[in-house]
């Protein structure tokens, strides 16, 4: 369509405003998605004569709200998709929050410049109660892409401009986050510009998807473990928005629980309820049946542990050296170990099942009851163990993580078989990871720990990854310097 098309299709739209807010309804109505707008609009009582947007937030603010916005990841995608194409048309790209706040806006230096005498600008709210029909406020209140031209927004200072908007959804709740929108003048803009403003839209929920997947993925290898750790128990793996990553059985939940405003308690109908047990990132959610005593939560912290200590449901436990091997090895195994099997773990070979036997009679009387089951012998508790925790971060890929809670080695003075395998194979796995990622902030929380004070290969390396005025260079540079021979 050329530009004098352009203009004529607006001096049409005009004629068509006029009619319509003055009650005649001889000529040809509005497009009906632009009546409806138009309706909400009047309701509202915006005055289609006169209007500006409000200012809610100041340039200051809108950075904040910037960097914590989801939006934020994908705002290159749509850079890449949409700016250069709307430079070259003489428009400008705008992303708004799900209020209909403009958070972002870029383009052609002249259409910007334009547009802020209209309000066109960060910090404004541009919902249809605020300014009336546009293309962005009509996209969030129909959640649909939308195209207005000229005179079809309402108020009559943007009869000049036409402005093409898609929402933009969360994919792991289905709701609105927000739209990107290209504006321009009248004059300049196509006819497929919606098309590619929904192509646009598109394309962020997929990125947003891909990161959400790799979140899920994460979430499960470091969780999973408390999953299993139920056994024959009903639960399941929530994501922090409610969505069901993973259960136990299978298809025993819907697809989303919806979580309490308050409390831990989630209503399931003739099921019973579930209760939720707040993970660092979801939730693991049991099924409590009436009458069915809750499962005790036991925290093992044992990594740099000379004296070790367990927490049972908030109270403290001290236990032996031999006590937190067991518990240790039986947190390595969730599906349980025989005597015969731990006997061997925790003494080799000359290892005694009887021995065993003794000494879970004496671990059950300092735990109480309900928290060992025997044949074969497994924990009934929600265990929380660091060392585990830190597995579970390296099978999800979350180096990071697993160096900022690898706090030392394993039961450091037990000389069981299978706590020192562990110990080692955990040390040798966290070590390896951290100097493949050469992430400067993993490999600092290594070089804290008794392994990494002694590490020549890590101070080198985080050497030479550090600033040159790093204030941490001089630490590293005296331990090579003492370690030097």
């Amino acid at each position: 369509m050329s530009a004098d098309d352009q203009v004529q299709r607006a001096r049409v739209l005009a004629r068509v405003r006029e009619a319509t807010l003055a009650g005649d309804r001889s000529g040809p109505p509005p497009r009906e998605v632009v009546s409806e707008s138009w309706r909400r609009s009047l309701d509202a009582r915006v005055d289609p004569e006169h209007g500006d947007p409000p200012h809610v937030y100041s340039p200051a603010e809108v950075g904040g709200i910037r960097g914590a916005h989801p939006l934020a990841a994908v705002i290159p995608v749509l850079r890449d998709t949409l700016v250069s194409i709307a430079d070259e048309a003489m428009h400008m790209m705008i992303v708004t929050d799900a209020q209909g706040h403009i958070l972002w806006r870029e383009g052609q230096r002249d259409v910007l410049r334009r547009a802020e005498g209209v309000g066109l600008v960060e910090g404004t709210r541009w919902t249809e109660d605020s300014i009336g029909t546009n293309a962005m406020g009509t996209a969030l209140a129909a959640d649909r892409a939308v195209q207005i031209h000229s005179a079809e927004h309402l108020v009559r200072t943007y009869h000049s401009w036409t402005c093409a908007a898609c929402p933009i959804h969360d994919p792991d709740s289905g709701e609105v986050i927000g739209a990107v929108d290209v504006t321009g003048p009248v004059r300049t803009f196509h006819p497929t510009t919606l098309a590619l403003v929904v192509a646009a839209a598109r394309l962020a929920e997929g990125h947003l998807g891909a990161r959400l997947a790799m979140r899920d993925e994460r979430l499960l290898a470091r969780n999973l473990t408390h999953l299993i750790g139920l056994r024959d128990e009903p639960g399941a793996l929530l994501t922090p928005g409610g969505r069901v990553l993973a259960a136990n059985p299978p298809n025993w939940l819907p697809a989303r629980v919806d979580l309490p405003a308050v409390g831990d308690r989630v209503a399931l109908g003739e099921t019973g309820e579930g209760v939720l047990e707040r993970l660092a990132e979801g939730w693991l959610m049991r099924l409590h049946r009436t009458g069915s005593p809750p499962r005790p939560v036991l925290s093992l912290p044992f990594l740099g542990a000379v004296r070790p200590l367990a927490c049972l449901d908030g109270g403290h436990v001290r236990l032996t050296l031999r006590h937190a091997e067991v518990l240790t090895l039986l947190a390595l195994h969730p599906d349980g170990l025989t005597a015969d099997e731990l006997a061997t773990a925790l003494h080799g070979d000359a290892g005694k099942a009887v021995t065993v036997r003794a000494e879970m009679h004496r671990l059950r009387a300092a735990l109480g009851a309900g928290v060992l089951r025997t044949q074969p012998y497994r924990l009934r508790a929600r265990v929380d163990a660091d060392f585990v925790a830190v597995r579970s971060a390296l099978a999800g890929g979350d180096v990071r993580g697993a160096a900022r809670a690898h706090r030392g080695p394993l039961l450091p003075r037990s000389e069981a078989p299978g706590v020192r395998e562990e110990r080692e194979l955990l040390a040798a796995a966290l070590r390896r990871a951290v100097l493949d990622s050469r992430d400067v902030d993993a490999m600092w929380a290594m070089a804290g720990t008794v392994d990494g004070v002694d590490d020549p290969e890590l101070s080198r390396r985080l050497l030479r990854a550090l600033p040159a005025r790093d204030p941490r260079r001089p630490v590293l540079t005296a331990r090579l310097t003492i370690a030097a021979p």
